[in-house]
């Protein structure tokens, strides 16, 4: 699904025999993580279409599709870390990767004695950057065929090194919660679970609680992993703005909010001692904290991309904190590599062609890569 769509415009299928209406041909789709940028169009397919992905990743897509009435999909298999599977011709093996998405995945795709390994959106500096490391240090030999992500690539190079890591950002809450007499307003994805653990663990070092919406821990639930802080850890409650409780009613699935009763909190607990809570927050939960009187001395922190307080609904955040006097504190780190990191994995790959993918600065790869060779949407080309 095109990042750059706009409001209302349908997007087209890629011109791919299989896609539109069922072809033999197509054997299957690979997903490598759960950003609906890689993923929105699924739906759109045929259904007899193989789709395989992570576990974790299609159970997050569905169970983010309940909350926000928007689009999921059903897969047929599922990856796993470096086991290597056929589809058809093609050998694949996935290797998971560090990124903000959950579950996230490279491939390494082998035909008719070439190599091509797609790195999908990969970064170094997340809480798995370990997996990043690895992947340098034990590189696949004799990759024919590089298809690397730049989204940092064009951005006037100043993304080179130096990224803001995870632990960066957990340091930056430690430092903005002791610093708040109040209430932390802390505005991030639900989906982002390694943000979720940063911002989690400063609760902990600080003394405070983490307050999640129902979403926001229902997700981290489907992740399937007992590590991602889930509502019945110690230190962690749960809140139901009046939109998610008006869908759990309408879907008639009311074990969702059975299940953390035993951890729920309302804004009456709250206002009694906010300085001893984090809170997921969103506009939704505004007036009711208001209400109650829970933002007094209150402090909101962002750990989003700040681009996304340019829109409507950032302004209408904005102007809420800044009416009430509540300041802004940000924390926040990219999903993607840097230019730096990006040249060390290339490095060790060493491949034939490096062809730019994910970027909106593909002409400006050669001044970072070699053996770099640009392929427009829409065109075939051999390995």
């Amino acid at each position: 699904m095109p990042l750059e769509l706009e409001e209302g415009q349908d997007p087209a299928l890629p011109d791919i025999k299989g896609l539109a209406s069922p072809d033999p041909s197509l054997l299957g789709i690979l997903i490598s993580h759960a950003h609906q940028d890689h993923w929105g169009l699924v739906p759109a397919v045929p259904e007899d279409v193989p789709v395989i992905c992570g576990s974790a990743a299609e159970a997050i897509v569905r169970e983010a599709a309940f909350w926000t009435r928007g689009i999921s999909f059903e897969a047929s298999g599922h990856f796993h870390d470096r086991t290597r599977f056929e589809l058809g011709p093609f050998a694949i093996t996935p290797f998971l990767a560090d990124h903000s998405a959950f579950d996230a995945y490279s491939l390494l795709v082998e035909a008719d004695g070439k190599r091509l390994f797609y790195t999908g959106d990969i970064r170094a500096h997340g809480r798995k950057s370990f997996l990043f490391e690895q992947l340098v240090h034990e590189a696949p030999p004799d990759v024919d065929t590089l298809l690397m992500e730049g989204t940092h690539v064009g951005q006037n190079g100043e993304v080179v090194h130096g990224l803001p890591t995870e632990t960066a950002v957990e340091k930056g809450c430690v430092e903005t919660f002791r610093s708040t007499p109040g209430l932390v307003l802390a505005t991030f994805s639900a989906q982002n679970l390694d943000r979720l653990v940063s911002i989690f663990r400063a609760t902990k070092r600080t003394g405070r609680d983490l307050v999640l919406d129902l979403y926001g821990a229902s997700i981290a639930k489907a992740s399937g992993n007992p590590n991602i802080p889930q509502a019945s850890f110690d230190r962690l409650r749960v809140f139901l703005p009046p939109w998610q409780q008006r869908r759990v009613k309408a879907s008639g699935e009311f074990e969702r909010r059975d299940e953390i009763e035993p951890y729920r909190i309302y804004e009456e607990e709250i206002a009694k001692t906010p300085e001893s809570f984090v809170m997921s927050f969103s506009m939704a939960s505004a007036s009711r904290l208001e209400k109650a009187g829970a933002l007094d001395g209150a402090g909101a922190l962002w750990s989003l991309w700040s681009g996304y307080l340019e829109g409507e609904r950032g302004k209408r955040h904005l102007d809420f904190l800044s009416e009430r006097k509540i300041p802004l504190t940000k924390h926040h780190c990219s999903g993607h590599a840097s230019i730096g990191d990006l040249q060390r994995l290339a490095k060790a790959m060493d491949p034939m062609q490096l062809v730019p993918i994910h970027t909106f600065g593909a002409s400006e790869f050669g001044q970072w890569f070699n053996d770099t060779v640009e392929h427009p949407d829409g065109e075939w080309w051999d390995v």
